[in-house]
């Protein structure tokens, strides 16, 4: 963490894995509306599907441009570490999914707020939002230091 801080080429490597993971979201919250919307597809199967999609994009784009110099693993042995942190990321989020949307939706409604949107709507992505920050933050540090342990 203190590299993070002290560390130029840590920050900007931050700063890039954020604009990816940024990226990520907008695949993944665009995939999980579209299935929960539209198919009425649970919101956990929507975001397991959507967070599968995000991870093959954010892959591509952190090997290519946020870690460019991490090549010492073979692509598959690196997409294999990846996968495998964030299959962690999956367990971190789906209880997120599952736990958090009802109670943001209850709160919602007793709340009484005029909303643009339906509650539905504005619980979902509010978990979601909140479960994406969390294991953006997990998938940084981890994959930073097992990953992408092979740069400086």
């Amino acid at each position: 963490m203190m590299t993070l801080i002290t560390n130029p080429a840590e920050r900007t490597r931050f700063f890039k894995f954020m604009v990816v993971g940024a990226f990520g979201a907008v695949v993944d919250f665009g995939i999980a509306n579209l299935l929960s919307h539209f198919l009425d597809m649970p919101l956990v199967f929507a975001g397991t599907i959507s967070f599968t999609c995000a991870v093959i994009s954010n892959f591509i784009w952190n090997r290519y441009w946020t870690y460019p110099e991490s090549r010492s693993r073979a692509l598959h042995h690196q997409l294999g570490m990846f996968f495998l942190v964030n299959i962690a990321g999956v367990a971190i989020r789906i209880p997120i999914l599952r736990f958090v949307e009802p109670v943001v939706l209850d709160w919602l409604n007793t709340a009484g707020m005029d909303l643009q949107v339906t509650p539905e709507f504005l619980a979902r992505n509010l978990t979601l939002a909140v479960a994406v920050g969390i294991v953006m933050l997990w998938n940084f540090f981890v994959n930073r230091y097992w990953t992408y342990n092979d740069i400086d």
